[in-house]
This record gives structure tokens, C-alpha cells and sequence, in this order.
């Protein structure tokens, strides 16, 4: 296949970039650098069979020649981020997600949006099944994420009940590995990068809420079985074993092997207090699971951020 990837060189589209060339199909990463870096990429770009764009994918998109799929990626995905340019969010959201839409008309390519667990917004159920509607503040300081996600999957639906197109959205809940960036701001590269220099390691308010972290290599194989698939509603996919801020702190640390001591800090503002997904409904339909146990996934990410930091 010949598949557009919108954020191409962020944490997630660098992966699914690799994942698919080693698949035999041939890529077209488009970026503007906002948040992704072509330093995730600098290995593909000798490869043939793969292409880089800089671009925003809030302009109007004109790909020549044809395309099989459309990977729709392209967003800020940190609260650091998106607390920074909550407008750009928006966009990439609403404008963005139609303007990809649009190519995938043109082409007559399926569309694979990549949405997030926090359309469920702080839940008043756990785990979160696709069925949930959410607990969603519309003008907090994450509503610009939250719900530009959630008009996408509305926008998404849209074209595919109304435009016909083979659409599918994928639901991903925290993930991590490899390639992910320093002062990403999320609790992983967080509290690695704090530990692995004997930093105060930073735990917002008690430290009792709750993440359920995904290895990056199981999310790209879940999300390479929804593309194939023939389902067009929100599938979750991510890993169902929930771990609090306050364990995986302390799993990090001694991990690193590191003498930080555990600070805690106020807790942010709509911060979900719980986070685990229902995924019953990917191993059913796409026979998926998560394999990479929780420590294993660590321990390769914390090699990762160890050579980022120079450390030996």
C-alpha cells in the first residue's frame, strides 16, 4: 500500500512509519515540527520507499499519484504541549482532520484517525469501554485536546456514514517507548529523565491515580490490525494493567537505580483520577492484546533515555 502518515515524525508516526516499511508499504510522513522532530526519522530517509513532507496539515493537502491510507496523527498529544498552543490544537483537530478527510475522498483511501483516551475526560467508570460517553470538561485547560478529539471522531463518523469513506478510529490510551521526547511532559520521560539524573522526581497530588501504560511496538501492531479490519467504530487500544503515578515513580527509580527522592506537587487541573481501558472489544475483533509486560517496556525506553542524556 501507499499510506499518508499526517504527523510522520512525531513519537507515534515515526514508529508506525518503521512498522509499515518493514510491512513492504511505502510511506509519505507529513510534519510541520511542531511538537515531532526529524531526528525520529533521520534513519528513514535514505529508504525509497519513503517520503517526507514538511507541511501543515491545516493547509490544503495535494498529494500526486495514489494513496491506499490515510494515518491521521497529526497532533500535539502532551498537556505541555497543548497548554502552549491550545489554538494550534484546535486546528489540527477540526481543520486538520477535514482537510485529511478530504484526501481520503479524493483517493478513495481508508482513513485511520488517531483519537485518545481522553475523550473519556476524568471517568466516572473504570475501565472505559468504547460505550462511555465521557466526563468531559469543554472549557478547561485540557478541553482544547479533549475536545478537538472528540469533534474529530464526530467529523470521522460524518464523512463515513455520509461521504461513504472506509474510516476508522483508533483509541489510544498512554503509551510509551523509545523516541519519545525529554521534556515531553508526560509521566514517563518525566520521571526517567528526573531519576536517571538524581532529580527530585515530581508526583502530582497523591500520587493514588491511576495510568495504564502500553508499550509502543504493542499499540503500532493493534493499531496496523485496525486499519486491515472492516470496523468503523472507536476501538481502545492500550494496555488494561493499571499501575498508580506513585508505583510506577517507584518502579522507575529503582530501575534507574537512582537516589531522587519523590516530591509531590498540585495535582493539574481536570488530571484524571483513573485511566484503563476495556479492550475487550480489540481482542475480539482484531485478536489483539498487549505482550510486553510493563518492566520489560521500562527497562528499553530507560536505555533510550540514558544514551538522550549521554549517560552510560
Amino acid at each position: 500500500m501507499r499510506i499518508l502518515i499526517t504527523g510522520g515524525a512525531g513519537f507515534l508516526g515515526s514508529h508506525l512509519s518503521r512498522y509499515m516499511l518493514a510491512k513492504g508499504h511505502k510511506i509519505i510522513a507529513l510534519d510541520n515540527f511542531s511538537t515531532g522532530s526529524a531526528e525520529n526519522i533521520k534513519d528513514l530517509f535514505g529508504n525509497p520507499d519513503f517520503e517526507f513532507i514538511k507541511y501543515d496539515v491545516t493547509n490544503y493537502i495535494n498529494i500526486s499519484g495514489n494513496l491506499d491510507a490515510i494515518m491521521h496523527f497529526a497532533s500535539p498529544a502532551s498537556p505541555i504541549d497543548y497548554l502552549k498552543i491550545p489554538i494550534e490544537t484546535l486546528k489540527v483537530g477540526s481543520i486538520g482532520t477535514h482537510k485529511a478527510l478530504g484526501v481520503a475522498r479524493a483517493k478513495g483511501a481508508r482513513f485511520l484517525m488517531a483519537s485518545t483516551s481522553e475523550v473519556y475526560g476524568d471517568p466516572l467508570i473504570n475501565p472505559q469501554p468504547e460505550s462511555y460517553w465521557g466526563n468531559v470538561n469543554p472549557i478547561g485547560p485540557r478541553g482544547v485536546y479533549d475536545e478537538a478529539k472528540r469533534f474529530s471522531e464526530a467529523l470521522v463518523m460524518a464523512y463515513h456514514k455520509y461521504k461513504n469513506v472506509d474510516t476508522k478510529i483508533v483509541r489510544i490510551f498512554n503509551t510509551f517507548g523509545p523516541d519519545m521526547r525529554i521534556n515531553d511532559g508526560r509521566a514517563v520521560p518525566t520521571f526517567m529523565t528526573q531519576a536517571l539524573t538524581n532529580k527530585p522526581i515530581t508526583v502530582f497530588g497523591t500520587g493514588k491515580q491511576t495510568r495504564s501504560l502500553c508499550y509502543v511496538s504493542d499499540l503500532v501492531e493493534g493499531i496496523y490490525r485496525l486499519l486491515m479490519s472492516e470496523e468503523h467504530e472507536p476501538v481502545n487500544i492500550g494496555n488494561p494493567q493499571e499501575i498508580t503515578l506513585l508505583e510506577l515513580a517507584e518502579m522507575i527509580k529503582k530501575l534507574a537505580g537512582s537516589s531522587s527522592e519523590i516530591v509531590y506537587m498540585p495535582l493539574p487541573t481536570d488530571d484524571p483520577k483513573v485511566r484503563r481501558p476495556d479492550t475487550s472489544k480489540a481482542e475480539k475483533l482484531l485478536n489483539w492484546k498487549a505482550e510486553v509486560p510493563l518492566e520489560q517496556g521500562l527497562r528499553k525506553t530507560m536505555e533510550y533515555f540514558r544514551k538522550k542524556l549521554g549517560l552510560k
